[in-house]
C-alpha cells in the first residue's frame, strides 16, 4: 500500500468533501455542482488493483457475491416464469407480478432483522441463517398448489432475501484495500446479474420440459445454499468487525454500547439516512422497472420465441454484468456521483432502442441498456459504504436497499397494469385469441422518469470517497464507546503489529544469515 499512494496517490487525502455535519443548507446546495467535478485520480490498471487482495479478502469477496447472486436468482424465478404460474394457478400475468411485489415489500423487514444482528454479532451466522431459510422457502414455492399458498411463501421470502445484501456488501468490502474499492464493488453488485443470468439460463433448461412445469426451477434454487452454508462456516468474521467487536468488549457493557452506537448514528445522521432510502428507490426503479416486464414484453408485443428470449437475457446480462465492473473501477477516477449521472444520461439515450425495435437487432440495445443501468448500480455498494455509519454498515447499507425495494415493489404491476391499457391487435391461433399490449411504451416512460429523478438525486447527494472503514476514522463510534475503549484496542493493535513485524524481521535476518547474505 506505501508502494501505490507513492506512486499513484492516496484518494483519501486527494479527496475530500467538507463533513455534510457541519455545514449549513445553504452551504451545502451551493457545494453539490463543484464537488462534482471529477477529481481525476491515478488509478492503476485493474489488474494490479485486483492483485491487492490477499486469500482471505478474496474469500470474503466469493462468498459475498454467490451469496448476492444467489438471491437475485431466487427473486428472478417468478419474473421468468410468470406465465406458467398463471395458467397453473388459473389467474392472470398480472395478479402473479404481486408476488414479486410481496417480495420486494417484505424485504425490508428481513434487512432491518438480518442487519441489527449483523452488526451486532457479526456477519457470519445471520448469512447462514438467511440460506437455511432460502433452501425451506424455495422448496415451498415449488410446492405450492394454490394461489394463496404462492403469494404466502412469496411474502416470507421476501423477509429471508431481505437479510442478505447488506451481509454481502459488508463482508465483501470492510477488508478490501482502499484503491481496490471501486472495482471490488463494480463486481460484486454484478452478482445480480449474474444470478440473472443464471436464472434465464436454467428457466429455459427447466421450465415446461417435465410434467411438472415450472416447479422444477424452484426445487433447483434450494440446492446451492447448502454449499454456501459450508463455504461460509469455513470462513472468519472479516476484520473491520473483529476490530470494533473488541472495542465493545473493551467496555464491558457489549449491548449497551451496541445501543449508544446506534443513538449516536440517527442523532447525527437521520438525513442522510432518509436520503438513501430515496436514492435507493430511484435505483430500484431503474433495475425493476427495465428488467422484470421485460421478457413479457418481448414475447407478447413482438413475438419472440422462448429460444430468443434466453438469448436477449443473456446478452442483456453480459453487459449489465460489464458495465458494473467498468463503471465501478471508473468512478475510483472520477468520483461516484460524477460515474452514476453520467452512465444515467447514456442509458436514458439508448431507451427508445431498447424498448421500440421489435427484431433481432434489439440485442444490440438490450446489451448496451443494461451496461449502463448496471453500470450505474456498480458504484452503490461501495457509495453506501462509504456514506453509511461505520457501526450500523450492514443495518444501513440493506434497510436502505430495501426500503428502496418497498418504495419500487410495485414496478412490474404498474407497467403490466398500465400497459393493458394501450392494446394492440391480439395474436390469433386458430380458436385461440391471445391479447397483445404496448408494454414498450410504458417501459420507455417510465425509465425516462426513473433516469432523470436518479441524474437530479445523486446530484443533491453528498460522497464520501475513500472514507476509511477502520474505527480509528469513526469519530461516532468513538463517542459512543468512549475514548478509553477505543484507545486501548488500537494500542493493543498496534504492539501487535510491532512484534509481527519484528518477528518476521528475525526471521528474515536468519534465513539471510543462512543463505549468506545480509537484510537491511
Amino acid at each position: 500500500m506505501a508502494a501505490y499512494d507513492e506512486k499513484y496517490g492516496n484518494p483519501t487525502t486527494a479527496y475530500a468533501e467538507e463533513p455534510v455535519a457541519s455545514m449549513s443548507a445553504g452551504r451545502y446546495f451551493a457545494t453539490r455542482l463543484p464537488t462534482l467535478k471529477p477529481p481525476m485520480h491515478r488509478v492503476a490498471n485493474p489488474f494490479t488493483l485486483l492483485r491487492m487482495l490477499n486469500k482471505q479478502q478474496w474469500l470474503f469477496f466469493l462468498i459475498g457475491f454467490l451469496g448476492w447472486t444467489w438471491d437475485a436468482f431466487d427473486f428472478f424465478t417468478v419474473s421468468l416464469t410468470t406465465t406458467p404460474l398463471a395458467t397453473t394457478f388459473g389467474v392472470s400475468v398480472t395478479d402473479v407480478t404481486w408476488g414479486i411485489t410481496l417480495v420486494l415489500m417484505f424485504r425490508s423487514v428481513g434487512s432491518v432483522l438480518f442487519g441489527i444482528a449483523a452488526d451486532r454479532y457479526g456477519r457470519r451466522w445471520p448469512f447462514i441463517v438467511n440460506m437455511v431459510l432460502f433452501i425451506v422457502l424455495e422448496l415451498a414455492t415449488g410446492f405450492c398448489n394454490t394461489y394463496q399458498q404462492f403469494l404466502a411463501v412469496r411474502a416470507l421470502y421476501g423477509v429471508a432475501m431481505g437479510g442478505l445484501y447488506g451481509n454481502a456488501a459488508a463482508t465483501a468490502l470492510e477488508d478490501c484495500p482502499e484503491p481496490a474499492r471501486g472495482i471490488i464493488s463494480g463486481m460484486l453488485q454484478q452478482g445480480y446479474a449474474f444470478g440473472y443470468l443464471l436464472a434465464t439460463v436454467f428457466s429455459r433448461a427447466l421450465v415446461g420440459t417435465t410434467s411438472h412445469t415450472w416447479r422444477p426451477l424452484y426445487w433447483f434454487g434450494a440446492c446451492p445454499p447448502i454449499l454456501l452454508i459450508v463455504f461460509r462456516l469455513c470462513l472468519p468474521e472479516t476484520q473491520a468487525y473483529i476490530e470494533r467487536s473488541a472495542v465493545r468488549h473493551a467496555t464491558g457493557h457489549l449491548t449497551g454500547t451496541f445501543i449508544a452506537e446506534g443513538k449516536v448514528a440517527l442523532k447525527k445522521h437521520w438525513i442522510l439516512l432518509s436520503y438513501l432510502v430515496l436514492l435507493m428507490a430511484g435505483f430500484n426503479f431503474m433495475s425493476h422497472g427495465s428488467q422484470d416486464l421485460y421478457p413479457t414484453m418481448l414475447q407478447n408485443e413482438y413475438g419472440f420465441s422462448a429460444n430468443e428470449v434466453t438469448i436477449t437475457q443473456v446478452v442483456a446480462n453480459l453487459g449489465a454484468m460489464s458495465g458494473g465492473t467498468v463503471i465501478g473501477y471508473c468512478s475510483s477516477i472520477f468520483g461516484r456521483r460524477f460515474s452514476i449521472i453520467f452512465i444515467s444520461i447514456i442509458g436514458g439515450a439508448l431507451l427508445y432502442p431498447y424498448t421500440f425495435v421489435g427484431s433481432d437487432s434489439v440485442i444490440a440495445a438490450a446489451y448496451f441498456e443494461q451496461f449502463c443501468v448496471q453500470g450505474a448500480w456498480g458504484v452503490i455498494p461501495i457509495h453506501l459504504m462509504e456514506l453509511s455509519p461505520g457501526s450500523f454498515r450492514t443495518f444501513v447499507v440493506g434497510t436502505a436497499y430495501q426500503l428502496g425495494n418497498l418504495v419500487s415493489s410495485a414496478s412490474s404491476t404498474i407497467e403490466s397494469t398500465i400497459g393493458e391499457r394501450f392494446p394492440l391487435t391480439p395474436l390469433k391461433d386458430g380458436s385461440k385469441v391471445t391479447p397483445r399490449y404496448n408494454y414498450g411504451l410504458v417501459i420507455c416512460i417510465f425509465m425516462g422518469c426513473v433516469y432523470a429523478y436518479v441524474i437530479a438525486l445523486t446530484f443533491l447527494g453528498p460522497e464520501n470517497l475513500g472514507h476509511s472503514f477502520r474505527v480509528a476514522a469513526d469519530h461516532d463510534f468513538e463517542e459512543a464507546a468512549g475514548h478509553d475503549a477505543v484507545a486501548r484496542v488500537l494500542h493493543t493493535d498496534e504492539r501487535v503489529h510491532r512484534d509481527t513485524d519484528s518477528s518476521d524481521d528475525g526471521h528474515a535476518v536468519e534465513k539471510g544469515r543462512a543463505q549468506g547474505t545480509e537484510v537491511v
